[in-house]
């Protein structure tokens, strides 16, 4: 498979503040295939829109891909609270990736009550197509509603033996839910029946508040210094 370098230039560290980030865009040559998703994710690359990327900066190697063996994982005690508190409440579904005003709304919420916008203002819903509607692999939206209403929404990338969550955003009123918890349960549950084989957690980052939970997906793995190792 070859790629296209579009974008290669020095940005903040979304992750370490002050830092300077180097994360390369790539278009592939053609639309993925799931063997050659399962190919990319195992060296690390992440997708957003019709892109690819893995981060390469000059001075950091703090970025590891992180991936959890579904077929052995096994929930810790919390997990299993969270999994109880949600699992006969919840209405779960997986189809075709969509952007709409409802989608819209609860993904605007979620970034600016969380203070995760850095610019402060709302994706429109061209942004939220090119993001996480637009691919260039096969990619499904599971959504989570309590008794109709959205209340959750994952992105999903499907390889042909692998898959990789590329976004989740919930309703900050529904916090008490762990959603963010019950989505990856719920996820590797699903992908479980269909016997696949790793679930990508995106990127994992030791002093970073926000990514380190991921290591609480056990058995995990993850890519260090070009190698797959088993995490802690």
């Amino acid at each position: 498979m070859n790629f296209r370098v579009v974008w290669n230039e020095p940005e903040p560290c979304p992750y370490r503040p002050g830092q300077v980030a180097r994360l390369p865009l790539r278009v592939p040559e053609r639309r993925l295939t799931g063997a050659d998703l399962d190919a990319q994710l195992a060296l690390g690359d992440r997708r957003t829109g019709g892109l690819v990327y893995v981060p390469t900066c000059d001075a950091c190697s703090s970025c590891e891909a992180i991936r959890v063996d579904i077929g052995r994982f096994t929930p810790s005690k919390s997990q299993r609270r969270v999994w109880n508190r949600n699992v006969g409440e919840l209405e779960v579904a997986a189809g075709p990736p969509q952007v709409d005003d409802e989608r819209l709304l609860l993904f605007n919420r979620h970034k600016h009550e969380r203070g995760l916008s850095r610019s402060g203002e709302d994706i429109t819903q061209l942004a939220y197509r090119q993001w996480l509607v637009d691919s260039c692999c096969r990619t499904v939206e599971v959504t989570y509603r309590d008794a109709g209403r959205l209340i959750a929404v994952s992105i999903l990338d499907l390889g042909e033996r692998d898959a990789s969550s590329v976004y989740h955003y919930f309703n900050p009123d529904e916090e008490r839910r762990s959603l963010g918890v019950f989505s990856a349960l719920a996820e590797m549950a699903w992908l479980r029946q269909q016997q696949f084989r790793w679930y990508y957690l995106g990127l994992y980052v030791s002093d970073c508040p926000a990514l380190v939970y991921k290591a609480g997906y056990r058995p995990n793995e993850r890519r260090v210094g070009g190698r797959w190792v088993a995490g802690e």
